[in-house]
């Protein structure tokens, strides 16, 4: 089974985690920018923070096979600081014209704040300069209410919904989406957001178009192999391997191919080469490299 996992940070995941994704069948990811867990306090800090989602963390990827690309964004938890927020705008632009920055996001509403939408909104206009894909993120919080802006700024905006992606959709959620024609991001969580289980009875009540799966595997308590486990929660419901496939490596996929970057005919698994360095530096610390035929 081949599986690709559309909202995962890596940054804050170990080596063995490439490992581990790579041999349960995930050949690529998405990783979009977010907050860290601890709030930025100038511009400099995004800087370094996007150089890494566009150098150190693709290389990294493809020392243990894995295929990486990410969007880029002002996260709405650092949109409530103004002055920092329209420094960052500033730089925006010249990261969304990288190769391997599929979309923008992930953007969204946190709070809620008259800041937060101002932000979100501005960002939906970039992406429709660059024509790249909107990645968004429902807030945690009132995310009824959340999901309801967000549609609501959608349409005001004017962005096509074709190119929007709403994310960590519930039972809740999910069916005031299925009114737009945006696609439907769900996020399989330990104990929180969606289970396996709960993905897979919402596909069977939904169907499978547009339905995407991710794990948004962070620095907090989560699971980078919730896609190929969903994958086997979707077997045991019944589903079909090709079934499977659609939803958790073929629609991911062909959404981020909206921005031009990223087709299902490239994804295939990558060959290592752990004798490579980035700017000198290597995964290995020391190890026996390992290098495919």
């Amino acid at each position: 089974m081949k599986y690709f996992d559309p909202h995962i940070h890596m940054m804050s995941r170990t080596t063995d985690d490439y490992e581990n994704m790579v041999a349960a069948g995930i050949l690529g990811v998405v990783e979009p920018a977010f907050w860290q867990g601890q709030p930025r306090t100038n511009v400099g800090t995004f800087i370094d923070y996007f150089d890494t989602l566009i150098g150190w963390e693709p290389f990294r990827a493809s020392q243990f096979g894995m295929r990486h690309f990410c969007t880029m964004g002002l996260n709405p938890k650092e949109a409530n600081n103004v002055p920092m927020a329209e420094e960052v705008m500033k730089v925006l632009p010249r990261f969304c014209q990288k190769d391997t920055v599929v979309g923008i996001g992930e953007i969204g509403y946190d709070d809620q704040t008259p800041e937060e939408e101002r932000f979100f909104a501005e960002q939906m206009e970039l992406a429709k300069e660059f024509e790249l894909p909107v990645l968004i993120h429902t807030p945690h919080r009132d995310k009824v209410q959340g999901t309801e802006r967000t549609i609501a700024l959608v349409k005001e905006v004017g962005i096509d919904e074709e190119m929007v992606i709403i994310d960590h959709l519930n039972e809740q959620t999910l069916p005031m989406v299925l009114e737009t024609g945006c696609w439907r991001g769900h996020s399989v969580y330990p104990f929180t957001k969606m289970s396996e289980e709960r993905m897979a009875e919402l596909l069977k009540q939904y169907g499978t178009e547009k339905m995407v799966v991710n794990s948004a595997a962070d620095w907090g308590r989560s699971d980078p192999l919730k896609v190929p486990k969903t994958g086997a929660a979707m077997i045991t419901a019944g589903f079909s391997e090709a079934e499977v496939e659609k939803v958790l490596f073929e629609n991911p996929i062909n959404f981020f191919a909206q921005s031009g970057r990223i087709s299902l005919e490239e994804m295939n698994p990558k060959k290592v080469d752990q004798t490579k360095l980035w700017e000198e530096n290597s995964v290995l610390r020391g190890q026996q490299p390992i290098v495919d035929e």
